[in-house]
C-alpha cells in the first residue's frame, strides 16, 4: 500500500460525518491561505450529503471565504433538474443554499431537461472543465507545458463507496471504469438506478491533490476490504482511486470491520 494512503475509522456514522466536515473546513482554509481560492469535488450518497449538512451547521464554516471556493461534482444522475435523485440538488439543499457561494463557481452537470441527450451533458461538462483549467493555467505564473490541462486543480475530491466498490458512477466491469483519455464519461445501464449518469473518469479523479473515500455501514465492509487489498480497478473501482498527495479512507466502525487492525489509524 502506498505511504500516502491513510485509513481512519470513526465510532459512528454521525461522528464520521461531523469529523469529515470539520476536516473539509480546515483543508479549505489551509488551501485558501496558500492560494487564495480552493476547489472541492462533491459526492452524493448518505455520508456525502450528511457531511455537507454538518458543514452548513458548523460555526467554523464562517471562517471560509465561500465566494472563493469552486465546487464540482464527481458524478450525477442524468435526470430532470428537480429530481430528488440529483446530487447537485441534494448538495444545494444540504449546503450550497446556506452559504455565500459564487454561483459561477458551482459547476453542476447538465440535467436531462436542459440538454438533448446524455452525450451533450458529457460534452458540456468536458468543456466546463477545460475552460476552468485554461483560465487557471493562464493565471498561474508557475504553470508548465505548452497548453492547459484538461481539468483544473482539485484540492479535495470526495468519493462515496457502493457495496459493489463503485466510486462516482464507475461500476465494476463496465465501460466507464475502463475509459481513458477523456475527463468525463456517460454511463448507460447503470446497475444502480437511475440508469443514465455522467461521471468523471478515473484518470480525472486521480488528478486530485487529495482523495477522500467516505463510507459507512456494514454493507460497505467487503468493498472497503477489497479496495484496500490491491484488487484490479476494473473489478473493484475503489482500488484505483489514488490522490496525488494523499488518499484517505474515512470510515465508520462497521465499514472498517474487514480492514486489518495494523492498517487502521484511530481518529483522536
Amino acid at each position: 500500500m502506498s505511504s500516502n494512503v491513510r485509513i481512519t475509522p470513526h465510532p459512528s456514522f454521525d461522528v464520521l460525518a461531523a469529523t469529515t466536515a470539520a476536516r473539509l473546513i480546515t483543508r479549505l482554509l489551509d488551501v485558501q491561505s496558500e492560494r487564495g481560492e480552493a476547489t472541492v469535488v462533491l459526492t452524493g450518497g448518505s455520508v456525502g450529503i450528511a457531511t455537507l449538512r454538518e458543514v452548513a451547521q458548523s460555526p467554523a464554516r464562517l471562517a471560509v471565504d465561500w465566494s472563493k471556493v469552486n465546487f464540482w461534482f464527481g458524478d450525477d444522475r442524468f435526470v430532470a433538474t428537480d429530481s430528488p435523485d440529483r446530487n447537485a440538488g441534494q448538495a444545494a439543499e444540504a449546503l450550497l443554499n446556506h452559504i455565500p457561494v459564487d454561483p459561477k463557481r458551482v459547476h453542476a452537470m447538465a440535467a436531462s431537461d436542459t440538454v438533448a441527450d446524455l452525450e451533450e451533458s458529457v460534452a458540456l461538462y468536458t468543456t466546463d472543465l477545460a475552460d476552468a483549467a485554461r483560465a487557471e493555467w493562464e493565471n498561474d505564473d508557475d504553470a508548465t507545458g505548452d497548453e492547459a490541462p484538461a481539468v483544473p486543480r482539485f484540492d479535495v475530491l470526495l468519493l462515496g463507496l457502493g457495496p459493489d466498490a463503485h466510486i462516482a458512477s464507475l461500476f465494476p466491469e463496465m465501460a466507464g471504469i475502463r475509459t481513458q483519455g477523456v475527463p468525463v464519461v456517460g454511463v448507460r445501464n447503470s446497475p444502480k438506478p437511475p440508469p443514465l449518469r455522467v461521471s468523471l473518469t478515473l484518470e480525472t479523479i486521480n488528478s486530485a491533490q487529495e482523495i477522500w473515500i467516505v463510507a459507512a455501514g456494514a454493507d460497505k465492509a467487503a468493498a472497503v476490504g477489497l479496495g484496500l487489498a490491491g484488487a484490479s480497478e476494473v473489478q473493484v473501482p475503489a482500488s484505483g482511486a489514488r490522490g496525488i498527495n494523499k488518499t484517505m479512507w474515512l470510515l465508520d466502525e462497521a465499514a472498517a470491520a474487514k480492514v486489518p487492525a495494523e492498517l487502521l489509524r484511530r481518529e483522536r
